[in-house]
């Protein structure tokens, strides 16, 4: 799987879980930096939801971060 140069965010599809761990403050930084580098807006409740799914397994969060810049630079 296509990772960035020290960066555990998957580029690419994933084929099993990501392996590691992270605490919740990396968690919840990697969620907001994919989010503003894929130009979303964020509400109230939005930052309220990305803090919850922050303090997740780092599987689920890895993958959903990954999921958020696989679809935000897909080829057009």
């Amino acid at each position: 799987m296509p990772y960035r140069d020290n960066d555990p965010i998957s580029d690419g599809p994933l084929n099993s879980a990501p392996f590691g761990y992270s605490p919740e403050s990396l968690q919840r930084e990697a969620l907001y930096a994919e989010l503003d580098n894929s130009g979303v807006e964020l509400g109230t409740y939005d930052h309220r939801i990305v803090e919850w799914i922050a303090g997740w397994d780092y599987p689920t969060v890895a993958t959903i971060a990954s999921l958020i810049r696989r679809a935000a630079h897909r080829p057009e």
